[in-house]
């Protein structure tokens, strides 16, 4: 919960987010037992969460996406889990940082931008890195696709499997083929801030596999 948010907000976003995952679900025809079976999260974790008892860390939540399967977009913004699998043109949506939804994982807290947009080619998310050593990650990420990154705000140090750790001070940038495990950390007074950003990937279903 942020600093600015009051605990009946937050109960507020976290019964909505609950009413979303039970929408998608019901929708689909699902029982809690297939969606458990299919996310690999227990029975009562998912029950927990629609019932707005349980707030779902990040990995709960791609989780619960694959088992839906759908994506974390749909899940925020409870629209239907039947996404049309081509995309009309000229779409537009525009982000309001104050309006960006927050995803507080272990490490990171994650700012998804255009939710609104479904089957985007890019994922694109303000990431804030609460991770100060590389120890605190119990395995660094690895996915599809090509990622972008661009520091916004503060240091961070990027690790990865097949390099040295890089430094990377405001306004520094690195690109990467995403396959290679990485994993950042924060190095500066303040907790960094950095642009992600991602292309080529099933960014649900890949993490997962990287988890398993």
């Amino acid at each position: 919960m942020s600093k600015t948010e009051t605990s009946e907000e937050f109960q507020d976003k976290r019964a909505a987010f609950g009413a979303m995952v039970q929408s998608l679900r019901r929708a689909q025809k699902l029982t809690l037992k297939q969606v458990s079976e299919a996310s690999g999260l227990a029975l009562s974790t998912i029950s927990k969460i629609e019932n707005s008892n349980l707030s779902p860390t990040y990995d709960v939540m791609l989780k619960l996406a694959a088992g839906l399967d759908t994506d974390i977009v749909s899940i925020l913004d409870g629209a239907s889990a039947q996404v049309p699998k081509t995309s009309p043109t000229g779409r537009l949506s525009v982000s309001r940082r104050s309006e960006l939804p927050r995803l507080e994982a272990a490490n990171y807290i994650f700012e998804p931008i255009a939710t609104q947009l479904k089957n985007r080619l890019i994922d694109a998310t303000y990431a804030t890195v609460t991770a100060r050593d590389i120890t605190e990650f119990s395995a660094p990420i690895r996915h599809g696709g090509e990622e972008l990154v661009i520091v916004l705000s503060g240091a961070v140090e990027l690790h990865s499997d097949l390099y040295e750790p890089v430094r990377l001070e405001t306004g520094d940038s690195v690109y990467y083929d995403a396959a290679m495990a990485h994993a950042y950390v924060s190095v500066s007074e303040e907790d960094a801030v950095i642009l992600n950003i991602v292309s080529g990937a099933n960014m649900t279903q890949e993490f997962l596999n990287a988890k398993s």
